[in-house]
């Protein structure tokens, strides 16, 4: 599969998930720090899950507004999508990711806003590296 790139950006991790990670150009400059649950100290800082979700939510988003742009129902202004990440041991060996996305959009009927979630998941570049790979639930709430 071929991607006419559009744009890139480059980050640079060091010490791993307790290290830190920017990106090139110093727009994003972030502590990581490895949650209790997977075996860290936590604390303050970040981590690769966090950074996930959140990329996740405001890129699908974004795959709403291009569906509204090419007909379809029109994305509200207070439209949010909450994505969480869960991570863990996969049965088959390595860790794998769990995903679920709550896409509020108020005021659209019900049948619209689903239609609209499901158009946005053919197109969103996160649903696309994910799918066949890694479950994501979409609920519209």
């Amino acid at each position: 599969m071929s991607v006419n790139v559009l744009y890139k950006t480059s980050a640079k991790a060091t010490g791993g998930r307790d290290g830190h990670a920017a990106t090139l150009d110093g727009a994003l400059d972030v502590k990581l720090t490895t949650p209790k649950e997977l075996g860290g100290g936590g604390g303050e800082g970040n981590n690769p899950e966090q950074l996930f979700a959140a990329g996740y939510a405001a890129c699908f988003i974004g795959a709403m507004k291009f569906v509204a742009s090419q007909g379809g129902a029109k994305v509200p202004a207070d439209a949010s999508v909450t994505s969480t990440v869960g991570i863990g041991p996969r049965a088959a060996g390595g860790f794998g990711l769990d995903i679920d996305l709550a896409v509020s959009l108020p005021g659209l009927a019900r049948a619209e806003a689903e239609a609209l979630v499901e158009k946005a998941h053919q197109v969103c570049p996160y649903s696309n590296a994910t799918r066949g790979n890694v479950d994501v639930r979409l609920t519209v709430v």
